[in-house]
């Protein structure tokens, strides 16, 4: 420095003769402040920020590196990263030893149990008969078919019009106002929304009024139903299906001959012993699903119908192949038990075995309801963490590099302001 002496305060310290020091000491962020002001002033910026890098970095890779050797690291109870592979399935809820050899596998598959309905499947259904059960009503704008004997007498001179109205025999509709006009010699006769049982009374009865002994015979010519029932029809989320104008069934949790059953026994108020074909035209309700693990940056889960003849190797098939991070040697299918006491089974597939040697033991059949979990490479997934635990780091030393570099640039214009 100008104008002043460097004298040696420790082995590893110096400061210039002319600073001001307190009486009572340095204290310790004091003396570590002077301790890098010198440091800077006197060697290379850039090596004394990678000292200070490595200073910093030493313990976190200690840290990292004990924590990825502890043993488990994963909180699930059938997953463990200790012995063996990396995230090779263990414990005693594994479905291993005989009980795995016993799985449905591809050249050993089994046949689901019968198919229960559930939302959202899409059900084919249709009647194959759509006549109306005789107590059902006749409603307005329906035609019948209205013949009459021993009507009022035609005299020969009589015109034809007049001739018209004196005879009862032909198609007459109901109206709006739920009359059924039988011309003006006989009048109208309420018969809207009445079964044809009634309807045949009611006509009888008016035109005794008129008529001595008349014969009175009132048919539907159309018997049948206005609208069928048939295409596909949606479960919908309260567990019903639509049938049009005869209103909605339950369905969910049902067989599909319990589910004809009790769509036939609905029917049955609107159609004459109705014959109803069921089936499944969408199994949107059975699914199975495959996770990827993506190295510590998320998982993708992939949502895929199940149809009963899938294997793992289908499953893959399903998402375009392994990801480019998966570890082959970490790939399990984890089955849910149906007794919600009972152990999971998780059964342990051997990639390499499937692909390249078209060995079938390990590639399971996948049933409703399995998750096939491939895991990430453990290199990938430590480089992700190290990665988003040194990011902060790196940032840091940054705005010390940018900063060193301001103050020994506005260092270097004062010495040359002074000289």
């Amino acid at each position: 420095m100008t104008g002043g002496k460097i004298v040696k305060i420790d082995t590893s310290m110096t400061v210039a003769h002319d600073a001001k020091l307190p009486r009572d000491g340095l204290t310790f962020g004091q003396a570590y402040y002077l301790w890098a002001t010198m440091e800077g002033s006197m060697r290379p910026s850039h090596q004394v920020c990678m000292e200070s890098f490595w200073r910093l970095l030493t313990p976190t890779v200690v840290w990292l590196a004990a924590f990825s050797l502890s043993g488990c690291v994963s909180t699930s109870p059938t997953v463990c990263h200790s012995s063996g592979m990396f995230g090779q399935p263990c414990g005693g809820e594994m479905y291993g030893g005989a009980g795995q050899n016993d799985a449905p596998c591809e050249l050993r598959k089994v046949s689901l149990p019968e198919y229960v309905v559930e939302p959202p499947d899409v059900l084919l259904i249709e009647t194959v008969n759509n006549i109306r059960p005789a107590t059902a009503p006749v409603h307005v704008g329906e035609a019948l078919l209205v013949q009459v004997n021993r009507t009022i007498p035609l005299s020969q001179t009589e015109e034809s019009v007049a001739a018209q109205f004196k005879t009862i025999n032909g198609m007459y509709t109901i109206g709006a106002d739920g009359y059924l006009n039988l011309g003006p010699e006989y009048g109208k006769v309420l018969v809207a929304d009445l079964s044809m049982e009634v309807i045949q009374q009611r006509v009888d009865s008016h035109l005794r009024q008129v008529l001595t002994n008349p014969q009175v015979l009132v048919t539907l010519p159309v018997p049948q139903n206005k609208q069928f029932v048939a295409g596909p029809h949606l479960v919908r989320p309260d567990g019903t299906v639509g049938l049009g104008v005869y209103g909605g069934v339950y369905v969910s949790g049902l067989t599909l001959q319990q589910a004809r059953t009790q769509i036939e026994q609905h029917l049955s108020q609107y159609i004459y012993r109705p014959e109803v074909s069921i089936d499944v035209l969408a199994y949107n309700s059975k699914v199975y699903y495959v996770i990827t693990d993506g190295g510590g940056a998320g998982e993708q889960v992939y949502r895929i119908p199940a149809t009963g003849n899938e294997t793992v190797l289908d499953a893959i098939a399903g998402i375009n192949g392994l990801p480019t991070v998966a570890s082959k040697g970490s790939i399990w299918l984890a089955r849910p038990s149906p007794n919600q006491c009972g152990p999971d089974q998780v059964l342990t597939v051997d990639w390499d075995a499937i692909a390249q040697g078209a060995q079938a033991g390990t590639n399971y059949q996948v049933l409703p309801g399995d998750r096939i979990y491939v895991k990430a490479l453990p290199l990938v997934t430590f480089d992700t963490k190290f990665a988003r635990l040194t990011a902060p780091i790196e940032r840091l030393l940054g705005l010390t590099i940018l900063g060193n570099g301001t103050v020994q640039s506005l260092q270097g214009q004062n010495l040359n302001q002074n000289n």
